[in-house]
């Protein structure tokens, strides 16, 4: 599945005679409420001669093994998947103008680990300002991070991007659509300017899997203004790091594994190592807040 536009879906198949077909398809009422999201696998009937005028349906959606997922808000209990089977999540920000949302950072974060993909930090206009509060920030969870300007090369991201499904993700006046451009020059993203203010407008309006010239495909996504968390559990986050899930089995029952509980066996795992342990386990802990309802804004 490589796009959704108003309940019609555009699907990839392999045919042996003319190889890569793409062609238009609707969902099987047999489906239910199941959703169809950009990556998924799916098994279609009908018509897939790929015509113009041609409608096949989709009567299956494959299991999927990495999921992107989100809800309106933290009190939102209606989960939505973004987009299925991605690798890794690539989180596009500007280092300045507009300031980074260290808060949607967090949960962006704690989706990608929630839901099994590797997390890759894209920092933008880095000819403007420094990435080093940044990369410092996030220096204890080993996220990768690519600098990036509008005139540096894009060697560094394109060898993180070949071979493999990316999505790309960030807020308004970041930069992702431009970087879209120049990563597919055909892919014609339409891009917009930052007010005054920080806020751009928004440029995308649907999520697209688009194929770089060098292999491998990314996903775009439509500017995101917020990222609600209401499906994700402390555990969750936890469960992705090996060491800390390892730790955290010494916990009492429903501990947060925050600083705020006193009995979290989290503090004495990281004051028995070394000093990185102490690095790794604040920056878990400000993903761990991101978890909890902090109200708008975070």
């Amino acid at each position: 599945m490589i796009a959704v536009d108003r309940g019609r879906m555009t699907v990839r198949v392999e045919d042996p005679g003319a190889g890569q077909v793409e062609l238009t398809a609707m969902r099987a009422r047999e489906l239910g409420k199941h959703g169809v999201v950009v990556g998924d696998q799916v098994r279609v009937v009908g018509d897939t001669s790929g015509r113009t005028d041609s409608l096949a349906r989709i009567v299956a959606i494959e299991e999927r093994t990495t999921s992107l997922r989100r809800t309106a808000d933290d009190t939102d209990p209606t989960e939505r998947v973004v987009v299925a089977n991605a690798d890794q999540l690539v989180i596009v920000t500007a280092v300045t103008d507009p300031e980074p949302a260290l808060g949607f950072l967090d949960r962006c974060l704690v989706a990608a680990y929630a839901g099994g993909l590797e997390p890759l930090l894209c920092l933008t206009k880095t000819d403007l300002a420094s990435p080093q509060p940044l990369l410092d920030r996030y220096a204890g969870l080993g996220v990768d991070a690519v600098p990036m300007s509008r005139e540096a090369p894009l060697d560094p991201l394109l060898d993180r991007l070949a071979g493999r499904m990316s999505v790309l993700v960030g807020q308004s006046g970041v930069g992702k659509s431009t970087l879209v451009n120049r990563l597919v020059p055909d892919a014609f993203r339409a891009t917009g300017e930052v007010t005054k203010a920080g806020k751009g407008r928004h440029t995308s309006s649907s999520a697209v899997l688009l194929d770089l010239p060098g292999g491998g495909t990314v996903i775009d996504t439509p500017g995101i203004r917020s990222f609600g968390l209401a499906h994700v559990t402390a555990e969750d986050v936890v469960a992705a790091f090996d060491d800390v899930a390892e730790a955290a089995l010494d916990c009492p029952p429903g501990c947060g594994h925050t600083a705020a509980d006193p009995d979290c066996a989290l503090d004495a795992w990281a004051e028995a190592g070394p000093p990185a342990r102490g690095e790794r386990l604040a920056s878990l802990r400000r993903l761990l807040d991101a978890v909890g309802q902090l109200g708008p804004g975070y």
